[in-house]
């Protein structure tokens, strides 16, 4: 019953893996049974994550920076000639009204949710094609698919834009045997909420989703594995939300 959840011989390639959700994914792959490559700026915490990892390479770097971006793809190709999972999980967001922002802090946000993403799918897509049932996960947001109550302009434009790139994908690809999906978490307890160190923060989210409570971390696993795996062989084009009921009402 647990072989669609498997992932073994797959190549498993994680952006922003060097903390929260994303260095949970690489191991949750990890355990599942795939090479993962793992990349993010960070290469001590890359370091501590793959002695953690069965099989787990890292390969540091700034996604927002091109040329690391070839290089990342083509280290990719040359050493297995193909990739199975494509997770573009990394992630920053803007804080404050788009009045008070600079170009430069707007122009980080998009590089970085956005412009590397698009970037990636277009450099891997021939890797993709040469495996033989490809998958491209999106790590957008819960507000990607409604509007946040905080201000931070350019993050909830680029994870929109990551729910309809999804989409788009999903439908230039399908043809190729390659499935797009986009996973869109609520708040959880990573570096970017602090924990939920905030008590203000977690009586907020225990007001708002139906469920009355905050997440657990291990409560985006099965979404994450589901999506990642043939567990979902016949998903495609699909946005998972996972928030608690936030986005329900």
């Amino acid at each position: 019953m647990n072989e669609p959840w498997r992932l073994d011989g797959q190549v498993a390639l994680v952006t922003g893996a060097s903390s929260g959700l994303g260095e949970r994914f690489a191991q949750l792959l990890d355990d599942a049974g795939a090479h993962v490559v793992a990349t993010a700026r960070r290469p001590d915490r890359l370091g501590e994550l793959a002695r953690r990892c069965r099989d787990l390479e890292s390969i540091p770097g700034d996604i927002a920076d091109a040329s690391f971006r070839q290089s990342l793809i083509g280290q990719v190709g040359d050493a297995h000639g193909r990739l199975d999972l494509l997770v573009n999980n990394a992630g920053t967001s803007d804080d404050g009204p788009i009045e008070d922002q600079s170009l430069a802090d707007l122009q980080r946000v998009v590089d970085v949710n956005l412009i590397s993403v698009l970037d990636l799918c277009r450099l891997a897509a021939p890797l993709l094609f040469a495996a033989p049932a490809a998958r491209v996960l999106n790590v957008a947001s819960m507000f990607g698919v409604v509007a946040s109550p905080g201000p931070m302009a350019g993050y909830n434009a680029t994870k929109g834009a990551l729910v309809n790139l999804t989409r788009h994908l999903a439908a230039q690809w399908g043809a190729r045997g390659v499935r797009v999906n986009a996973l869109a978490p609520g708040y959880f307890p990573t570096e970017m909420t602090g924990h939920f160190a905030d008590p203000h923060l977690e009586r907020a989210i225990e007001r708002r989703t139906l469920l009355g409570r905050t997440a657990t971390i291990d409560e985006i696993d099965g979404p994450f594995l589901f999506l990642a795996s043939s567990a979902s062989s016949y998903v495609t084009g699909h946005v998972l939300v996972v928030d608690g009921g936030w986005t329900a009402v």
